[in-house]
Order: C-alpha cells, then sequence, then structure tokens
C-alpha cells in the first residue's frame, strides 16, 4: 500500500468511528448534530502534521462526505 492509500484508509476508520459515536450520543441524549460537528470532532483527533489532499477536495471535504456516506449507510449497501 502505498502511504495515500494508508492515508485514505485511516481517515475512513477515524472518520467512520467518530461518526458512529456522535450519532450514537445524539440518540441517547437527544442532542442534534450537524456534519461539521463530526468534521470538527475528527478533526482535533488527528495528529500534528496529518497529511491533508494535494489535489481534489479538501480534507474537510472529505471527512464530510465520509460522515454522510456513514449515516446514509451508502457505504454498506450491496452493489
Amino acid at each position: 500500500m502505498t502511504i495515500h492509500s494508508l492515508t485514505t484508509h485511516d481517515l475512513f476508520a477515524r472518520t467512520e468511528r467518530v461518526t458512529k459515536n456522535i450519532a450514537h450520543l445524539a440518540v441517547d441524549t437527544r442532542v442534534t448534530f450537524t456534519i461539521n460537528d463530526i468534521v470538527d470532532a475528527v478533526e482535533r483527533e488527528l495528529p500534528a502534521g496529518y497529511p491533508a489532499p494535494t489535489v481534489g477536495a479538501t480534507r474537510r471535504d472529505l471527512i464530510g462526505q465520509i460522515a454522510q456516506s456513514v449515516l446514509s449507510e451508502e457505504l454498506y449497501e450491496n452493489p
């Protein structure tokens, strides 16, 4: 695997975990949240110097897209 693909997998795993944690917390507490809340939480947990995409979407956009896909369960649907 390349550094790029490892970073992508890592960012996906971090975003998926945070998204599920925030969604469970929202259900338990009835507090609403936005995609930006998830993006902020993921970014706060990233280590200093964590690589950002060099082309295409920003890291925040990418995290938001992953979070939306997790919440909609789009990533888990069978083709």
